[in-house]
């Protein structure tokens, strides 16, 4: 009797183990992703590469949406290396698009803005890692708020209305910040769902890097937006 609960326990152990040892390689491919943007980002601007690109913006722009795309509908199909690197590429482009921000924002702002989106999301992904509640509910309405965030953007693009922009910034924030808490639950539901399949595991791991990837880029956008000074 007692040397199986020595095994169950010792077993729940190892899958606890396993469990953090597998969100902690996920959160360290987001943040490299997030290394390889700020690096390009912080290099674009500073040798005015971006002022160069001109009109080519849109094109990489378009890019980045076919990649992110493409590697979310071709996960189960393609290479664990094939989706690292189109994760990678997908960073080193956002990097570029993202580079604007040094010439419109003051460098302070753009600290100021990192760093509560770096200590808010370390919040809300520890809320999402311990909670015992079922954050399912709330991913499905966040999509429906993101659907509605987005289409409200693509219309005020036309209208230019500054009140409408600061809503939308504000309500993409809080769907962005509680995203966070939802997807680094997901992390979880990959990892039990694919236990017996450790390539599939690592493949949908990049998915969740991803997904805390945009989760946090959103975030930091979206502070600016509401809060940053421009030169």
């Amino acid at each position: 009797m007692y040397e199986n609960q020595n095994t169950s326990t010792q077993y729940q152990l190892d899958v606890t183990l396993a469990l953090n040892s597998y969100i902690a390689r996920v959160f360290g491919i987001m943040f490299a992703g997030l290394a390889v943007t700020a690096f390009t980002a912080f290099y674009f601007s500073a040798s005015n590469l971006i002022i160069n690109l001109g009109n080519g913006i849109f094109a990489i722009i378009i890019i980045e949406l076919i990649l992110v795309m493409a590697l979310s509908a071709a996960i189960k199909r393609i290479s664990y290396g094939v989706a690292l690197t189109m994760f990678i590429a997908y960073s080193f482009l956002n990097g570029i698009t993202l580079s604007i921000i040094f010439i419109i924002y003051e460098l302070g702002s753009i600290a100021t803005a990192f760093t509560i989106t770096a200590a808010t999301f370390g919040i809300m992904a520890i809320y999402g890692h311990i909670t015992k509640n079922d954050l399912t509910g709330f991913g499905s309405l966040a999509g429906m708020f993101l659907i509605g965030g987005l289409i409200t953007m693509f219309v005020n693009f036309f209208l230019g209305s500054a009140a409408i922009d600061y809503i939308v910034s504000v309500v993409l924030l809080v769907v962005f910040v509680g995203l966070v808490a939802y997807d680094t639950q997901k992390l979880k539901g990959y990892f039990f769902a694919t236990q017996n399949d450790e390539v599939a595991q690592r493949k949908l791991g990049i998915i969740g890097a991803l997904s805390l990837y945009l989760d946090f880029i959103n975030i930091f956008i979206r502070l600016l937006r509401i809060f940053g000074r421009r030169k």
